[in-house]
């Protein structure tokens, strides 16, 4: 079928997310359910704790470190080299987007280049700026959710909660995100250095099995 040919990766992952939130959606509201029995309160229904701020804020703080980890990937690598390494472009080679101007008017080219200087600075660097756009959505929402979750655990303890702007100090908020951002800069650092060495065959974030250690980019 033509469409999973020209999308098929688009598709597969798509649908291995749809199979992992429903599968995070429906083993949290399990635990929510065992929580609220202990503690001998309300149980919601499945559909009433996906609009849950705990099951938000943990959604929304495992995307604020996947939108940062690629934002920080597509910024850095425009600046950083690591020779040998399928995931560096090539130190030795010309720079790949310089006038862009002339470039504009090259068949194929996307139009929005022809339409001017500022255009074209925009839309040359698009990709990062969008990134990070959605990894500070993220975040919000994770820190606007999460202060929701430390309210009602204070309200139930017979505590005054903070606000949501007094919970952006909060260590329970940093340490969320922390242990997840550390993670994904770990796993970007091993794959870059991985790509040095090993080899995946066919795969565009590998370099050609028979390539020497030495080539770096693709």
């Amino acid at each position: 079928m033509r469409l999973f040919k020209d999308n098929g990766l688009t598709i597969a992952l798509l649908a291995l997310f749809a199979f992992c939130i429903v599968g995070q959606w429906i083993s949290g509201w399990h635990v929510e359910l065992e929580d609220a029995r202990r503690h001998a309160q309300p149980q919601l229904t499945l559909f009433a704790y996906a609009a849950s701020p705990q099951f938000l804020s943990s959604v929304f703080e495992n995307w604020e470190s996947e939108f940062l980890q690629m934002a920080a990937y597509v910024v850095l690598t425009a600046f950083l080299i690591q020779r040998g390494s399928a995931e560096s472009k090539d130190p030795d080679a010309p720079p790949r987007d310089r006038d862009l101007e002339r470039k504009a008017h090259e068949q194929g080219a996307p139009s929005i280049l022809r339409k001017g200087p500022a255009w074209r600075a925009l839309y040359a660097r698009s990709l990062g700026l969008v990134l990070i756009l959605l990894f500070v959505a993220s975040f919000a929402t994770h820190w606007v959710q999460s202060a929701h979750v430390a309210a009602e655990e204070a309200l139930e303890h017979g505590e005054t909660p903070q606000t949501v702007l007094a919970y952006l100090g909060d260590a329970q908020l940093w340490f969320e995100s922390f242990q997840n951002w550390q993670s994904e800069f770990l796993s970007t650092a091993v794959l870059v250095v991985l790509s040095i060495f090993l080899r995946q065959r066919e795969s565009p974030e590998s370099k050609p099995v028979a390539a020497p250690n030495a080539q770096t980019g693709e």
